[in-house]
């Protein structure tokens, strides 16, 4: 059996996956590490500890792999999105990676409105100036340590340092360029324009790769090191969105995915760059060729969830917080809940709003409370949802993974506030999928990414909408939509209260 890699290199942990060619998986490791946060509003990590961290996940993997070395035909990547790692001459890091949570870089992204212009920054690159990307990251440590800065030679984000580390060979692929706010996302190479406005020396970009494309081949060190064969193959792999796009079978017009981790993602696939979504949502390459997705952000999703458990049920499982929210009926009794509680990113882009319950009263019981955070989380996806289709888009099915997906309750409701049918997929890996989806095209085992998917996924449950449940949730959402304008100026004079 001749198998691949998808090395998913998050935030807090690698995790690894070896899959055979029936898509199986056969072996999976994990190792985590730090978030380095020495102010407010700043997120680092050593990128060493990555590589580390890597070719020990690698090292276990083959200690307990029975087969032989050779017959682990390829090795792709997926990996956190935005992170800035610097590069000098020698290609040595020169400061530890600013990573994509990291805020530090608000008057960067002013700075980047004042001299590109809004309108032409989304003409070029179909993205706002948030803190999260990658050129404020840039332009903050080109301003703040100008001398480290004049050392740099290039850049490159997570993965690729990674995969450089097991190569020696560095580039950038499209899906995670896209996320930089230097790549002009519909000729698929750098904006000049944009690095010569902010006198930003354009050789400092990478070369240009596609996500399935071959790279190299694994170093002879690492080879010694972990066990694995030095023939075996490198493939580029792409941004932690993309991979789970492409590991949820989100490889055609009308597929979306809905994702519930600490954040929640609703990703849209594209045919084609043109249409206009007046940067209300992202719009990156895919790691399908020829390929983009949208995609709108809740940024506490499962983290809404997590923050009541730990408030008000720190002893219970998730599972039996849950259990007695079907005995509570659509609405939760009059209780409403949006997800604020560390502002939020789609539709408003606003860091000032904050969380409420609104209709709260002395009938309530613990169980009305958790349907309506349940409840709120899936009216802000919803959020992207519209978007959507406001600008024509059918969405029809969608995939749900992540928390959303462990609990037949909250898919119901999803399949009810989408109005769509929701697909649970058997075997849930994501990015990590992704990157061996994208390895075992890349080997050739398949003539397209869809072929590929049609045999490593399969559907476990689906859900659909109940058309009376559908046109109470479309007047609910209503009502959850006017919570965001009747509190915006309350949060924001309470804001010098927070500590």
């Amino acid at each position: 059996m001749k198998y691949v890699v998808g090395i998913d290199l998050g935030t807090s942990a690698v995790k690894i996956l070896l899959v055979n060619k029936n898509g199986d998986v056969t072996q999976e490791v994990s190792k985590s590490y730090p978030l380095i946060q020495e102010k407010t509003g700043y997120s680092e990590q050593d990128p060493q500890v990555w590589v580390d961290q890597t070719v020990a996940g690698l090292s276990d993997l083959l200690k307990d792999y029975q087969g032989d070395p050779e017959d682990i035909e390829g090795i792709s990547f997926s990996g956190q999105m935005h992170g800035l790692v610097l590069l000098d001459e020698n290609d040595e890091v020169l400061r530890n990676a600013i990573l994509w949570n990291d805020t530090r870089t608000t008057e960067q992204c002013r700075h980047i409105y004042d001299t590109v212009g809004e309108e032409r920054l989304l003409e070029i690159t179909k993205n706002p100036a948030l803190e999260g990307f990658t050129l404020p990251k840039l332009l903050w440590v080109k301003e703040h340590e100008p001398a480290l800065y004049e050392k740099a030679r290039t850049f490159v984000l997570p993965k690729d340092y990674l995969r450089y580390k097991l190569t020696g060979q560095l580039q950038m692929e499209y899906s995670d360029a896209a996320g930089t706010l230097l790549l002009d996302i519909s000729k698929k190479e750098w904006s000049k324009e944009i690095c010569d406005l902010l006198e930003i020396d354009s050789d400092l970009c990478p070369p240009l790769v596609e996500s399935h494309a071959e790279v190299g081949e694994i170093n002879q060190e690492l080879a010694v090191t972990t066990g694995l064969a030095k023939s075996t193959k490198v493939f580029a792999g792409g941004a932690d969105n993309a991979c789970g796009a492409i590991g949820s079978g989100i490889l055609e017009d009308g597929k979306t995915l809905c994702s519930i981790g600490t954040s929640g993602v609703v990703l849209s696939y594209e045919e084609s760059d043109d249409k206009d979504f007046q940067g209300k949502v992202h719009y990156f390459n895919h790691g399908d060729p020829k390929a983009f997705y949208t995609m709108g952000v809740t940024l506490s999703a499962g983290h809404s969830l997590s923050w009541f458990k730990d408030v008000f049920a720190k002893d219970q499982s998730f599972e039996a917080l849950v259990a007695e929210v079907g005995s509570v009926p659509l609405g939760s009794n009059g209780l409403l809940f949006t997800p604020y509680l560390v502002g939020e990113r789609t539709p408003y882009a606003d860091a000032t709003i904050r969380a409420s319950f609104v209709g709260m009263d002395s009938s309530h019981e613990r169980k009305d409370f958790v349907r309506a955070v349940l409840e709120g989380i899936t009216f802000s996806l919803n959020e992207s949802i519209n978007i959507f289709r406001n600008q024509g888009k059918n969405i029809d099915s969608i995939v749900s993974t992540g928390g959303g997906a462990r609990n037949d309750i909250w898919l119901q409701m999803q399949a009810d506030i989408f109005d769509a049918k929701i697909i649970k997929l058997s075997s849930e890996q994501g990015p990590g999928m992704g990157a061996a989806m994208l390895a075992a095209y890349g080997c050739g085992w398949f003539d397209s990414l869809r072929e590929c998917a049609d045999q490593f996924l399969k559907v476990d449950k689906e859900f659909l909408p109940d058309e009376e449940n559908v046109r109470a949730y479309k007047k609910l959402f209503a009502i959850y939509q006017d919570v965001y304008k009747s509190t915006k100026q309350l949060n924001e004079d309470l804001l010098e209260y927070r500590k």
